[in-house]
């Protein structure tokens, strides 16, 4: 069995717990010992695989895979050939859910903007309960995500990733989803509204009334920046304090590329921005078209323009 899918159907089947019918507001920091609580809903069968994340239910409910980002081709033109990374996606996805009955748990936000639900599935597999997210993500057909108000078992999400990117199984041995440079901003901004990890030196730590800015470069205007609203540093003070601490380490960021003064990403939850001695390592591309600059240090509101070893996830309780 696969070191990455091995380490995913056991951990996923040491963990659940029994069935809840409220679900715990968890502090979503990663490393914190913590507790994966989840609504346990109806049990359903899958009768279409719609796409590498999104599954067509009997009660003709299409469900979104919140968690874990399946891979889509780069290429949107109209002469665009079948890309390996998706197709390898959709296939493990239907190996594990179509036709079969899944037991579907949510938490947080219930749909996304286009009215699928976000949930997690589960399926009996060899006589044991297995987490669809999970094993998507320790396949490497997936990467570790989440929507604003649905981060809701963000740190066992980002364990079962770990393995598939340490071993650079599935679409971590392509470069289309290599860790970016922070100092390559033409790249980036080339990325925009793609979903991307990104790593560098942090040069400055920033605070406003609205934001917290970690900025990557001398120039805010043009290098990488991530912001973080005051709300969310409210809601984790603890973590709060540790923002200043990062500059002069090198940080690893995830999440959509967006344009304010240069490439940015907006976190909406602590899991975005970690020390890179957080992180395993992975494949990573090279600071080529990197641009640098200098320039002012102080930070001004931007206009908005739209190796350490594994450890098992904690538990989840359904």
């Amino acid at each position: 069995m696969h070191r990455a899918a091995k380490f995913a159907r056991l951990a996923s089947a040491a963990a659940f717990l029994a069935l809840t019918s409220a679900p715990t507001s968890l502090a979503q920091q990663p490393g914190a010992d913590e507790t994966c609580t989840l609504h346990g809903g109806p049990t359903r069968s899958v009768v279409r695989v719609i796409d590498s994340e999104t599954v067509l239910l009997d009660d003709h409910t299409e469900v979104r895979l919140i968690g874990a980002l399946a891979p889509r081709s780069p290429d949107l033109t109209p002469q665009a050939q079948a890309w390996p990374p998706e197709d390898a996606a959709i296939a493990a996805l239907k190996a594990l859910v179509l036709g079969r009955s899944v037991s579907i748990a949510t938490g947080g936000r219930g749909e996304d903007r286009y009215g699928r639900t976000l949930a997690h599935l589960f399926v009996e597999q060899n006589g044991e309960r297995v987490w669809v997210q999970g094993e998507m993500l320790a396949g490497g057909h997936a990467r570790a995500y989440g929507l604003p108000g649905s981060y809701t078992c963000i740190r066992e999400l980002l364990a079962h990733e770990r393995p598939a990117r340490d071993a650079g199984a599935g679409l971590w041995a392509s470069a289309a989803y290599g860790v970016r440079s922070a100092r390559a901003t033409r790249d980036l901004l080339r990325r925009r509204n793609s979903y991307e990890i990104v790593a560098g030196t942090v040069a400055k730590v920033t605070t406003t009334k609205a934001r917290t800015y970690v900025n990557f470069g001398a120039n805010w205007r043009s290098d990488f920046t991530a912001g973080i609203e005051t709300r969310l540093l409210k809601a984790h003070p603890d973590w709060a304090q540790t923002l200043a601490a990062l500059e002069g380490k090198r940080v690893e960021v995830r999440g959509w590329i967006q344009y304010r003064n240069g490439p940015y990403i907006d976190i909406e939850d602590p899991s975005q921005i970690v020390p890179a001695e957080n992180v395993l390592p992975g494949p990573s591309m090279p600071p080529s078209d990197a641009m640098t600059s200098s320039g002012r240090t102080e930070q001004e509101a931007p206009e908005k323009e739209e190796r350490p070893a594994p450890e098992a996830p904690g538990a989840l309780d359904l």
